[in-house]
């Protein structure tokens, strides 16, 4: 099988929906797919590095609106478009022109549901292109059952879907914490302070404004506790001006974009892994949390609460003093209770792997093939 599996549209620093794509681009080799990365033309060399099994087509334009012209009218059409038997556009949009079977992948519906999560020119435009790809692919990806429900409801009249839930390196993210202190001396952080841990892109749905409203009664409670943020700086929400309003905010320490050698430890070295998100596709931070044994607090009636299937303890999103007693129950835990919770969510945690994810792709990929 030969697959063209577009790129362009991942940043340098992965999370989240990058994260899933450049895990696509690497294993997907390793499945006998002859796998063509469609990058931007000034960003071949982590591509080759990444994925060394992979061909590179770097074809698609820098700029951002150049780059979704060229993939609507051009790219689909063009010449490595033509050399595979399937297109995967991994990011909602898809070409309007095009040769092969196409798969999209659809993260959340949430530029429906809560436009106001979004920047105000994304969200007409995204509805858009998830209306536009509905209708045309030839199969649509759903990272999670949650969205599949959504796509049900708010697209009806849509191409099959095939869920494919996100993965974790269950290698990476382990219980294994015997390295845990060294990592964090080696970044300058003290490993004997109790904290919560936030990990996510500062935006507005992620629901840092009630948590650091949480924080700030928690810290007139608990003295020593720190609350640690990671995460790169998105839209919408300063994070400086959400601390200028706490009482406690010397007790905040903003880490920004934390590398992949250093994140596992503060996983599993946090008091609890607080993602009082508003709404996901899935939630990765979440199922990293939870393969590290971290203690888990995120949002009810969320697919985070789904992902996490009765692992992690859940407040109702947006409600800052629900959140608090939330994060104060795990808190209060015991080591034997946390121990056992830590079990649980390792063990929850092994049902999502990328090995298991890639599997669902490539059913897609046969069935748009056949289509």
């Amino acid at each position: 099988m030969r697959v063209a599996l577009d790129v362009s549209a991942v940043p340098p620093r992965l999370a989240g929906a990058g994260r899933y794509v450049a895990e696509l681009a690497r294993r997907l080799p390793s499945r006998e797919v002859a796998t063509t990365l469609v990058t931007r033309r000034d960003d071949t060399l982590r591509w080759h590095d990444w994925s060394p099994g992979s061909s590179i087509a770097s074809v698609v334009p820098n700029a951002r609106g150049s780059r979704l012209l060229y993939e609507a009218w051009l790219l689909g059409a063009g010449a490595t478009a033509g050399s595979v038997d399937v297109w995967h556009a991994p990011h909602y949009t898809m070409p309007r022109r095009r040769t092969r079977p196409t798969v999209v992948t659809i993260h959340d519906l949430t530029f429906f549901t809560n436009p106001e999560w979004h920047e105000r020119a994304k969200a007409p435009f995204f509805r858009r292109a998830i209306a536009y790809a509905a209708r045309h692919a030839d199969v649509l990806v759903s990272v999670s059952e949650y969205t599949a429900r959504q796509l049900d409801s708010l697209v009806p009249h849509h191409a099959p879907v095939v869920v494919a839930p996100l993965g974790v390196d269950l290698e990476r993210f382990a219980l294994d914490d015997s390295s845990d202190s060294e990592l964090l001396r080696a970044h300058q952080l003290p490993e004997d302070v109790p904290y919560l841990f936030f990990l996510g892109t500062i935006e507005p749905r992620k629901g840092l404004d009630v948590l650091l409203t949480a924080f700030d009664e928690l810290a007139a409670q608990n003295p020593l506790l720190e609350l640690w943020i990671a995460g790169q700086s998105g839209w919408g929400v300063s994070l400086e001006s959400l601390m200028d309003q706490c009482r406690h905010a010397s007790r905040i320490r903003w880490l920004d974009f934390v590398d992949d050698e250093l994140l596992p430890a503060l996983l599993r070295h946090s008091r609890a892994v607080v993602y009082p998100s508003r709404g996901e596709g899935f939630g990765l931070p979440v199922l990293e949390a939870m393969a590290c044994g971290a203690t888990v607090v995120t949002s009810s009636d969320t697919v985070m609460s789904e992902v996490a299937d009765g692992t992690a303890l859940l407040a109702p999103p947006g409600d800052p003093t629900q959140l608090g007693a939330t994060i104060q129950v795990a808190l209060n835990l015991g080591e034997h209770d946390r121990a056992q919770r830590a079990r649980n969510a390792r063990r929850r945690a092994e049902h999502f792997t990328w090995d298991s994810s890639v599997a669902q792709h490539l059913k897609a990929y046969e069935m748009a093939i056949q289509s």
